[in-house]
């Protein structure tokens, strides 16, 4: 009897491990669609707007969640946002420059930030919270300097097009997320670079003595990073028609809650990329609705930083159960 008890309370505990965050996320949305004035919130236009809102910190969240798989942080790819939007947007005035080259100069920008993050973190020796800390301000340094401290304008309309069409309906924003999604899930759940990232986070010694190159893999995941971090600032381009050396500020914080969210332990070794894309679902409803209810935004940085700190405690809870 008390064997029965005991699994039912271990498949409990499973289920909601799994599908908490799932049943949280529909029971806001629910929520919400019944105490939006005039039911703003559940209207069509309103959901194509989540969907643009969730797009960009989506890709950022899906680059962040495998360098925090991988027992790593990345503080920097907010400005790194901010840095590859102004130099897309100086690219892209019209008639100067082919369009694939505002496309490419942001996602190599992006990637060689990551890159000397993921050298420094790896061969340096340096914690990846310092050197991506220290990035952070560098990189948001740049990004004032390359633009003179304001705004880069007069964008292409091919460059505008980028982010600002739709196919069947659906935002280009949400299908480059579509895609992005499907590549990570496909990258981490189906290949061995995938399972070393979590070995690497779960334990490093473990992961040394089997063989895996620990520096190599911490690279790729800061290059990875930093890819999907130019290609946001690309995005942000495109969809503000504007390369401004403020954009992307405090994005870093809304990938971490998007990932920490999701069921991604901040120690490394475990969690699933659906939980992500959750994640960054439930931050952009509660961004959408805390507006159409007409709250300050000023309670929405509240809100995530209580979401990141309950999230870690009760990952450290868990573990502690387990261990």
């Amino acid at each position: 009897m008390n064997r029965t008890k005991a699994l039912s309370s271990l498949n409990i505990q499973s289920f909601i491990k799994n599908f908490g965050i799932v049943i949280v996320f529909f029971a806001l949305v629910s929520i919400l669609a019944i105490i939006s004035p005039n039911n703003a919130f559940a209207k069509p236009a309103n959901i194509v707007n989540i969907l643009k809102q969730t797009s960009i910190n989506g890709i950022l969240a899906m680059g962040m969640m495998f360098v925090i798989a991988s027992g790593g942080i990345d503080l920097s790819v907010g400005s790194i946002i901010g840095l590859t939007a102004v130099c897309a947007a100086m690219f892209a005035h019209p008639g100067e420059y082919p369009l694939i080259v505002s496309i490419l100069i942001p996602l190599f920008i992006g990637t060689l930030a990551g890159l000397l993050n993921g050298v420094c973190a790896s061969y340096g020796g340096i914690p990846p919270f310092i050197v991506t800390l220290g990035s952070m301000t560098i990189l948001r340094g740049l990004a004032l300097i390359v633009s003179g401290g304001s705004p880069v304008t007069n964008v292409s309309p091919e460059f505008e097009g980028i982010s600002a069409g739709f196919l069947a309906g659906i935002p280009y924003l949400a299908i480059y997320f579509i895609a992005v999604v499907i590549i990570c899930a496909f990258t981490l759940t189906k290949t061995v670079f995938g399972r070393h990232v979590y070995v690497v986070g779960g334990n490093e010694v473990a992961a040394n003595v089997s063989g895996i190159s620990v520096n190599r893999i911490r690279l790729a995941v800061y290059a990875i990073s930093g890819f999907f971090a130019g290609f946001c600032g690309l995005l942000m381009a495109s969809r503000t028609i504007t390369g401004s050396p403020t954009a992307g500020n405090s994005y870093e914080m809304d990938a971490i809650a998007a990932v920490v969210i999701g069921g991604v332990s901040m120690s490394g070794g475990s969690g699933k990329w659906h939980g992500v894309v959750i994640g960054a679902l439930l931050i952009a409803v509660i961004a959408n609705g805390l507006d159409i209810l007409g709250i300050s935004s000023n309670y929405q940085q509240v809100i995530k930083g209580l979401i990141i700190i309950l999230a870690v405690f009760f990952d450290i809870r868990g573990k502690r159960r387990q261990r």
